[in-house]
């Protein structure tokens, strides 16, 4: 049985995006995996996309959602690094990847941002496949 999975950080327009990607591309066999945003935002950012275009993941069908827009029984709510107070939402097993917004800065900060979050996906893949969460 899958584990539903939810990626939360304010505007759901790049990290949490990213780690949707991700974990969709490499988790698929283990994950329902859900991303949203504390915030409205209008769209994902162009860096996020272009960077995950770079390895292979189209995100062109992405866009952000909020909160209200996932299922209410997840099971592994990850948080981006809030910049205010993280969201509360019921889960089994939470955890914050502390990740710094590349936002406004050079591209070069989204594609360290997309390794960084490459390697905690993976292992949460691994956890999940060895049953500890």
């Amino acid at each position: 049985m899958k584990k539903k999975v939810a990626f939360v950080c304010v505007h759901n327009s790049c990290r949490s995006q990213m780690a949707e990607g991700w974990a969709k591309a490499l988790g698929s066999e283990v994950l329902e995996v859900y991303s949203a945003g504390t915030e409205d935002y209008p769209e994902v950012k162009a860096g996020a996309v272009e960077v995950m275009e770079e390895i292979g993941i189209s995100m062109k069908e992405h866009y952000p959602k909020l909160l209200a827009d996932i299922p209410e029984d997840i099971d592994i709510l990850i948080t981006m690094g809030c910049n205010v107070s993280c969201p509360y939402v019921p889960c089994k097993h939470q955890e914050d990847w502390g990740l710094e917004d590349p936002s406004g800065g050079p591209i070069e900060g989204f594609r360290t941002t997309r390794d960084l979050i490459k390697e905690k996906v993976e292992n949460l893949i691994d956890r999940v496949k060895k049953g500890v969460i």
